[in-house]
């Protein structure tokens, strides 16, 4: 299993309305998550708007976005969520930063 963290950055103004939003994630969106291997995915922000995202996958960073591209409900989540970040002209999946993991404690 890999441990995959990365970053994005909310728009300040567009915080309390990006964790509404996650209080009620599609439930065909996280099944289509859980159908692709993400495990324990997490999100946290600072109270600047800056997103840490933590998962785990039993492959890649990369081929679990790969994955999540072929969902049809990953392309309409992502078209909703875009404007919440910054710097994202597209979808913030293709934008994220993967952060290099520096411990573990097991």
């Amino acid at each position: 299993m890999q441990r995959v963290g990365f970053q994005l950055k909310v728009r300040q103004e567009l915080i309390d309305e990006y964790r509404g939003a996650h209080e009620e994630v599609w439930p065909e969106m996280l099944e289509a998550l859980r159908r692709h291997g993400w495990r324990n995915y997490s999100l946290f922000m600072l109270p600047d708007g800056t997103l840490f995202g933590y998962f785990e996958t039993p492959s890649s960073f990369e081929d679990a976005l790969a994955a999540m591209a072929t969902e049809e409900v990953n392309d309409r989540w992502q078209s909703a969520m875009q404007h919440f970040f910054e710097g994202v002209a597209g979808h913030a999946d293709e934008t994220m930063v993967e952060l290099v993991e520096v411990f573990h404690l097991d």
